[in-house]
């Protein structure tokens, strides 16, 4: 499932997919620094209680873990994360990187190291989501998050 159908937003999302695990996890990152202000998720009850379950098991997880357990989801490894993710409505993949995104805020999910600069061929990319208006960026990261987890 895509949010999103305009040309921008498609070229970006395969941009997106070109860089590496890592530097779409940064990338995810500051796309929640760029909208969390005016984020108001309402998703479906049903969602957010399987999402929180989801987030609950990376919540018990060392950091290393937490840290493997996004790069499967990313990169649509076959781990147990992964399938479990895969297996969450759209709402509820979305409100699982939400809840990521508050805990490395709150401290209780591994962060980005606070020296963490994209690399220089993000920087298009980057600009080109940046001209994109709050609701595109939100479909934007919507389409993104949906297609991740286990293939």
């Amino acid at each position: 499932m895509t949010f999103t159908n305009n040309e921008t937003t498609n070229r970006s999302l395969q941009q997106f997919q070109s860089f590496d695990t890592d530097t779409q996890l940064g990338l995810l990152w500051f796309g929640y620094l760029d909208l969390k202000d005016q984020l108001n998720p309402a998703n479906q009850t049903s969602a957010q209680v399987v999402a929180g379950s989801l987030y609950d098991q990376f919540k018990e997880m060392s950091q290393e873990d937490q840290l493997q357990a996004q790069r499967d989801i990313v990169s649509r490894a076959d781990s147990d994360v992964s399938r479990t993710y895969k297996s969450l409505s759209s709402s509820g993949k979305l409100d699982l990187w939400l809840r990521l995104a508050q805990g490395m805020d709150e401290g209780v999910i591994i962060q980005v190291p606070s020296d963490y600069q994209p690399p220089a061929e993000t920087e298009e990319f980057v600009n080109s989501i940046q001209q994109l208006d709050f609701e595109e960026r939100v479909n934007f990261m919507k389409s993104l998050v949906v297609e991740m987890g286990a293939k």
